[in-house]
Formats: structure tokens, C-alpha cells, sequence
């Protein structure tokens, strides 16, 4: 599964961190580096809309 939709669906409610990070394969903490690397993405995409932020 595409990492950015795994994130996206964990944003949206759909999963717990926890599970967002069993999908994922990462630690917690570095779940959250790869949730900051994503929003800082989105940041730079502008046709990309944040839901929920």
C-alpha cells in the first residue's frame, strides 16, 4: 500500500497510530518524523488539499 494514503486514511480517523504504524513498519516516533515529512509535502503542493488541519 502506498505510504501517503496509509497516512491519509491514519488523518482522516480511519486508523490509530498504532495501526498506521504496523502498516507502515515504523516505530512510534518514527511515525511522527514521517508525518511531518508528508505535511511538509503537502505544504509544497499547492492543489493539495489539507482535510482536517
Amino acid at each position: 500500500m502506498d505510504k501517503s494514503k496509509v497516512i491519509d486514511a491514519y488523518r482522516r480517523g480511519f486508523l490509530t497510530v498504532r495501526e498506521c504504524g504496523q502498516i507502515l513498519g515504523v516505530e512510534e516516533r518514527q511515525l511522527h518524523s514521517l508525518l511531518m515529512l508528508e505535511e511538509g509535502k503537502s505544504a509544497c503542493m499547492p492543489s493539495v488539499r489539507k482535510i482536517g488541519s
